[in-house]
């Protein structure tokens, strides 16, 4: 079992960034994949970002493609989210969760963190 903890969000004008970081518990963060997702107001919460056990390789959302970068380290046990080019769209709370299964599907996803409010200013 993993334990999650977001941090990072925050208010940011439209075209800043921000960087997310989600610390893990426990001594066996390289055996989960790692995800990041996002649930905006009123909206289903969306899959945004993913990275294998070993970071060697990742998804991203059509919609975050080439503004958003997931990396982790798995010495310090955390997986970041940079966010550049952030719009109002991008508003959510973001969530990051952990697998060890198929970290290419988001219902593979088993661990969750509390959440981190990202609002986006126009």
């Amino acid at each position: 079992q993993v334990q999650l903890v977001e941090s990072g969000g925050g208010l940011v004008q439209a075209g800043g960034s921000l960087r997310l970081s989600c610390a893990a518990s426990g001594r066996t963060f390289s055996r989960y994949a790692m995800g990041w997702f996002r649930q905006a107001p009123g909206k289903e919460r969306d899959f945004v970002a993913a990275i294998s056990w070993t970071g060697g390789s990742t998804y991203y959302v059509d919609s975050v493609e080439g503004r958003f970068t997931i990396s982790r380290d798995n010495a310090k046990n955390t997986v970041y989210l940079q966010m550049n080019s952030l719009n109002p769209e991008d508003t959510a709370v973001y969530y990051c969760a952990a697998t060890i299964n198929d970290w290419r599907l988001p219902h593979a996803y088993e661990y969750w963190g509390q959440g981190t409010q990202v609002t986006v200013s126009s």
